[in-house]
């Protein structure tokens, strides 16, 4: 495991956004917030830093190839193909793929539009 401290910049990574919806007219006090759906390819050896937040950007994960490290909070925990996790107010974290196949997840969250 990697120092919590000293993770990484992102590298190796490729987002392709597969859908988004503007949530204002779907649900009152939604106005300027989208629900978006991508795909994200972590190569390996990748990592998605550096140690990034979820505040005001709740989302889950969903690992459909491949393995991904998240670590957070001094751990480190491996997910492969067929789980996830949550990523809540509370979570600060980066994600490596220190597997030797490409590690492909569905990342589903809601973000302000810009």
């Amino acid at each position: 495991m990697r120092n919590e401290q000293a993770a990484p910049e992102t590298k190796g990574v490729t987002v392709k956004l597969l859908a988004a919806l503007d949530l204002g007219p779907e649900i009152e006090g939604m106005a300027g917030r989208q629900l978006r759906m991508r795909m994200v390819t972590i190569e390996p050896g990748g990592v998605f830093g550096p140690i990034h937040d979820h505040k005001d950007r709740p989302g889950m994960v969903y690992i459909l190839q491949g393995s991904i490290t998240d670590h957070r909070n001094g751990v480190a925990k491996e997910y492969g193909p067929g789980v996830g996790w949550p990523e809540d107010k509370n979570t600060t974290h980066w994600l490596e793929n220190s597997g030797t196949t490409p590690a492909v997840e569905i990342s589903v969250d809601i973000v302000r539009q810009q």
